[in-house]
């Protein structure tokens, strides 16, 4: 049977007990503003009874403070997750698009392409009755010169962007191993003191506190599950996972890491040197980065830095040896719109092949046929006649419009307007009556000019050159001679012209008399009476790029704002659920505080019985 004092006892544990429960209620008001911090509940139980000799079998013992958990819902923490995902990525899109928007700007506070491109027409429509006046044409070629200034520095503009992007990549990159490690860290001491039978709670707030910062960076998922023995014991241990992008970066107490790699190939003709591909450590497999399951900030600096609108140079093996391999009906056949790297990557079943060079072959219309590439490395003949008939890609398609669409599209509408200008320039004679070459060139890296002279048309109008010919089609390489060579980045005025601007033809003959401004006519017609780029005529080339960034920026802040809204939402119901509320703090102290007294008021009855029973109550 129980013990005489056993009503001490019993008062004691309610003591004990609710003594824990305003311990816990303290630790949540003095963490209140604490940030990450997961409210604490301390569950209580009757503790196991006591049985005895008596008609009622067993009596009760009291109570006990069995655990102190931490309160929190996964369901809430994983949608804040995915959504604060998404929101990283719809920011990091905003801020760059915003950017590249600033740098589009047309206005009164700085002059555009439009302004620019208006003033270079002006200066030759004076040109046109004023052929043979020096003045006139040093202001004609001057103008010229500020729009291919201008490409120049919108393009050095969108590599600063694109450069940021790719140091910001390593950062975040660097930041993701390190809560990597750290969390590979809390599992195992976590781990160590829940085995004991006790709870970790603030070193779990700890982990999802890191978790909710790596949302923003990737995509995130956690799987937990409870560490059992061969019988199916629960040992008091868990293992958790933690998978980003689809792939697992933690697992327990193990942890990988990612490594930025400097690519040796470029995707895009005008991409900078040693940007960053990513790599896990422990396999050297790829990082899937820009996957349709990926999010966060990582994803949109991919698709910034990288995106083309999902286009690169497909098409099928048609003939592949040790060091070439023939990719034949391609998707692009338009040299105009050709971005690919001189040196770049190939994709054939997955596997990767670097060239140093390619050639293309084109037909009498000038569109390609076909394009050869060199390999850098030679490959298995018995590997390579496995490769045709098989699918091929050069570059990678990235979604989303980024610097290289930007580029490309800008590069695309250069080579258009600059090759009939040049056309209708090489049809005349410059002021003494010498033949005219080409008035925009493209200058290569060691000050030397292309001023693509390996094209000629015959009476018919067809492109034919005289290079390497083969029946109606030619070959090209990515060295030649030809409008693929001229970007943003290099268009400049022949320096012929610059030096004596009597270089610049405005008729087919000098002797035309009043006809000597004929070109001119042809030349004044460019700038709204030829279609040249995406439908458009050449002055609605900045409103057609400018549509496509302010579309993309509109959508980004529409998603931006949504998702900020989300987000709020989703805190108030995680912070419902594990934030701490200075007023119910307040009523659990009030309450454990009466149960206190409560037990001390239990304590000091039974004090007194006692007193009676043993001080008073005797045999006389």
């Amino acid at each position: 049977m129980a013990s005489t004092f056993f009503g001490l006892h019993i008062g004691g544990s309610a003591l004990a007990a609710y003594q824990a429960a305003v311990n816990t209620t303290a630790n949540n008001i003095a963490n209140v503003q604490t940030e990450g911090y997961s409210r604490q509940e301390t569950t209580l139980s009757a503790s196991a009874p006591l049985r005895v000799n008596a008609r009622y079998g067993s009596t009760g013992t009291g109570v006990e403070a069995i655990a102190i958990t931490q309160q929190r819902d996964l369901y809430y923490d994983t949608k804040y997750w995915g959504n604060n995902s998404s929101l990283g990525l719809y920011e990091q899109k905003l801020y760059y698009l915003e950017q590249i928007e600033e740098n589009l700007k047309d206005d009164t506070t700085q002059k555009g392409f439009a302004t620019i491109f208006a003033n270079l027409f002006n200066s030759l429509d004076t040109l046109k009755t004023n052929s043979s006046d020096e003045s006139v044409r040093n202001q004609f070629i001057n103008q010229a010169q500020v729009l291919c200034t201008y490409f120049n520095s919108l393009s050095s503009s969108f590599t600063s962007v694109q450069e940021d992007c790719n140091e910001e990549i390593k950062s975040q990159v660097k930041n993701i191993n390190a809560i990597s490690q750290k969390v590979a860290m809390l599992n195992k001491e976590i781990n160590s003191i829940e085995i004991t039978g006790s709870y970790a709670n603030e070193l779990r707030d700890e982990r999802a506190k890191l978790l909710d910062e790596l949302s923003r960076i990737v995509s995130v998922e956690t799987v937990e599950n409870d560490v059992v023995n061969t019988y199916g014991d629960n040992l008091g241990a868990t293992n958790f996972t933690v998978i980003i992008n689809g792939q697992v970066l933690v697992d327990g107490n193990e942890y990988r890491t990612i490594d930025c790699v400097s690519q040796t190939y470029s995707n895009n003709q005008n991409d900078i040197d040693g940007l960053y591909s990513l790599v896990w450590s422990d396999t050297g497999m790829d990082f899937a980065a820009t996957t349709t399951s990926a999010s966060g900030s990582l994803k949109a600096l991919f698709e910034l830095r990288d995106g083309n609108n999902g286009t690169s140079l497909t098409g099928k093996i048609s003939a592949a040896d040790e060091g070439h391999i023939t990719l034949s009906g391609p998707n692009i056949t338009n040299l105009n719109e050709l971005d690919i790297a001189t040196k770049g990557r190939l994709t054939i079943n997955s596997k990767y092949y670097i060239y140093d060079g390619w050639s293309a072959e084109v037909d009498k219309d000038g569109n390609i046929v076909s394009y050869t590439f060199n390999l850098s490395e030679p490959i298995d003949p018995a590997l390579a006649d496995n490769m045709v008939g098989r699918s091929i890609e050069c570059g990678h398609a990235v979604t989303g419009m980024g610097i290289p669409y930007y580029k490309e599209q800008m590069n695309e509408f250069l080579r258009n307007f600059m090759q009939m200008f040049n056309d209708i320039e090489k049809s005349g004679v410059d002021l003494n009556g010498n033949e005219m070459g080409a008035f925009f060139v493209a200058q290569n890296k060691t000050g030397s000019e292309y001023g693509f002279n390996d094209w000629e048309k015959d009476e018919d109008g067809n492109l034919i050159t005289g290079i390497t010919q083969e029946g109606e089609t030619y070959t090209i390489t990515s060295g030649s001679d030809i409008y693929y060579q001229l970007t943003a980045d290099n268009v400049a005025v022949n320096s012929k012209s610059i030096k004596d601007p009597s270089y610049f033809a405005t008729a087919t003959e000098v002797n035309n008399g009043q006809d000597k401004y004929d070109l001119c006519k042809e030349l004044l017609n460019l700038e709204s009476g030829v279609n040249l780029f995406r439908g458009d005529n050449a002055s609605q080339f900045l409103e057609t790029l400018l549509s496509d960034v302010s579309v993309d920026t509109q959508r980004a802040d529409i998603f931006r704002t949504t998702y900020s809204n989300l987000e709020v939402a989703i805190s108030n119901q995680r912070t419902s659920v594990s934030g701490v509320d200075e007023d119910e703090e307040v009523l659990n102290l009030i309450k454990f505080q009466n149960a206190y007294n409560l037990a001390s008021k239990m304590i000091s009855v039974m004090n007194e019985m006692y007193d009676k029973l043993i001080n008073e109550t005797g045999i006389a």
